[in-house]
């Protein structure tokens, strides 16, 4: 386990081992990695597609569903992995089926990601570490009964460019 996306990572580092200072334990952390490439899959499915008001609330809820101390269910996560990869099959039904494979929902691996050359990594992990944060907001206005479309949109931008290989110059845009 890694983790570093909260205020109570160990020694301003990273938690390691088998459980983070906040109590998830690694399995909890490698499903939400997990979740996290399945809603890049849901993004890079999008492109192309329009999302519905349906896809948008996967995407919240998934967003949503990884932050630090929101949810350290695995059945939950389970089971919002699961509502993501049904999304991306609505969105481009058979897609998964496709004999010739174009790799236009394919899932990121995020291991990746933690593995990228440094900088790239930091803008990588400021776009998607910004995205949580703003589904944190858009989650609560969700239950709410509101939304906004320019801010739905951007979560697919986002975690699009996350999945991508892009330069420092490609991505800067992105998280200003």
């Amino acid at each position: 386990m890694f983790c570093f996306q909260c205020e109570q990572t160990a020694g301003c580092g990273g938690c390691t081992g088998k459980i983070g200072v906040c109590g998830k334990s690694a399995d909890v952390a490698k499903l939400q990695d997990e979740l996290t490439g399945a809603l890049i899959g849901l993004a890079r499915a999008s492109d192309g597609h329009q999302p519905t008001a349906s896809t948008h609330k996967t995407m919240i809820e998934g967003l949503f569903t990884t932050l630090t101390n929101v949810n350290f269910n695995e059945e939950t996560i389970l089971s919002q992995i699961a509502a993501v990869r049904q999304e991306r099959e609505t969105l481009i039904p058979g897609c998964n089926a496709c004999s010739s494979p174009c790799s236009r929902n394919d899932e990121y691996d995020m291991d990746k990601l933690w593995t990228e050359q440094e900088d790239i990594r930091s803008l990588k992990s400021l776009i998607l570490f910004g995205l949580k944060g703003v589904a944190a907001y858009a989650y609560h206005a969700l239950v709410l009964g509101y939304s906004d479309e320019e801010v739905n949109n951007f979560f697919y931008e986002g975690l699009f460019a996350v999945g991508e290989d892009l330069t420092m110059e490609q991505l800067l845009p992105t998280v200003m």
